[in-house]
């Protein structure tokens, strides 16, 4: 069976958006840094998230989808990142996906976790 990892469009927004937060909060000096950090992260999420030990989500989350899990991503000492997700099967494809809904770093939801 093959393994697709899929982003909803908001997800994707909002990594475009989170390069421009990290550089003028000052994160990153320079936002070649952002880039390079959130192209890493999202690089890392695409191609280890179906082999990431996962957890259920907590009912705080099902705003963002019904039966999700997620799993953590940590990028440095202070910052650890959680992406949820929910995973469909593909009869026809042969196909498991991991559709990406919500993405979030302990300094925002660890109190929901």
């Amino acid at each position: 069976m093959k393994v697709k990892v899929v982003a909803l469009p908001e997800i994707r927004e909002y990594f475009n958006e989170l390069i421009h937060i990290l550089h003028e909060k000052e994160y990153f000096g320079f936002e070649e840094n952002a880039i390079e950090y959130v192209e890493s992260l999202f690089e890392d999420i695409k191609t280890t998230l179906p082999q990431r030990s996962k957890k259920q989500a907590p009912a705080y989350f099902s705003r963002y989808g019904k039966e999700m899990y997620y799993s953590s991503f940590k990028k440095n000492k202070a910052t650890q990142w959680y992406v949820f997700f929910t995973i469909y099967i593909d009869q026809e494809q042969d196909e498991q996906i991991y559709l990406i809904r919500y993405v979030s770093n302990n300094h925002v939801i660890a109190q929901y976790l």
